[in-house]
């Protein structure tokens, strides 16, 4: 039986209702607020974010998408639309929704007139994999350490976007210590940051939060591709993701390993 579901489109207007999907249960953390906040200047800019209802169900899929020269990663993608975030979740999973969203953000792209839609993926978490963009039509065009991959429909033969390639120099910018660089973009920044500066104390590992406040500010200075979120460790890229305490001690004597 086939699915029935609905695109809801959230705006403005709209997102005190029906939120953003993420933290739809934790409107009061600190993580929702600050999304929040950030939400009405990207909305500003041209951003959409949609969402998959499932009749007489709930929300089990979204899509938020920005034009390039607006996206919060670090990538050099003006003129298209970009993704920045695709997630189906649970149930939701295997019905089609991925494909139904990028679908619905490439119609929007060429109603803008726009050279196409990139997403920036990921072999590892926090990110889609490369597969289903794959899957409907774009290809992979740039990459970038430890594991992100640019992938791109083009609509006719406009340049592609590009990612930097100066990421070593990024991350010795921030000097000895950890420093942990991070944004609003996603409401689970604020745990992660918190998380990962307890543990650090407890190490008795000098730490320091850097905020970047823009997207321009993101795709200039961010030492990962990923751009909203990561952790350097004496000038070098420690991780992009949100860390388990495990995670970071290992990470930590993978380090002291290789030094």
């Amino acid at each position: 039986m086939k699915e029935k579901f609905e695109i809801k489109t959230i705006h403005a207007g709209n997102v005190d209702e029906a939120g953003f999907f993420c933290y739809m249960s934790k409107r009061r953390e600190p993580g929702y607020k600050q999304k929040r906040g950030w939400l009405d200047a990207r909305f500003a800019e041209g951003m959409k974010i949609k969402i998959i209802h499932e009749t007489g169900g709930r929300d089990t899929a979204f899509i938020e998408y920005i034009p390039g020269e607006c996206a919060w990663r670090a990538v050099r993608a003006k003129g298209y639309m970009f993704i920045h975030c695709l997630w189906v979740v649970g149930k939701g999973k295997g019905k089609g929704y991925g494909k139904a969203l990028i679908e619905e953000c490439i119609k929007d792209a060429h109603a803008q007139k726009m050279k196409g839609v990139a997403m920036l993926t990921s072999d590892h978490t926090w990110l889609a994999g490369r597969e289903i963009f794959a899957r409907n039509g774009f290809d992979e065009v740039d990459s970038a350490p430890p594991s992100f991959q640019l992938m791109v429909k083009r609509f006719g033969s406009s340049p592609e976007p590009t990612l930097p390639s100066d990421w070593d120099a990024r991350a010795q910018a921030f000097g000895r210590g950890l420093t942990v660089i991070r944004t609003p973009q996603c409401p689970y920044i604020e745990n992660g940051t918190n998380d990962i500066l307890s543990f650090a104390k407890a190490r008795g590992i000098k730490a320091q939060v850097v905020e970047l406040k823009s997207a321009k500010e993101v795709q200039e200075r961010s030492p990962f591709a990923y751009g909203v979120f990561g952790t350097v460790l004496d000038g070098k890229p420690l991780a992009y993701q949100y860390l388990l305490e495990k995670d970071f001690d290992q990470l930590l004597h993978e380090r002291s390993q290789g030094a």
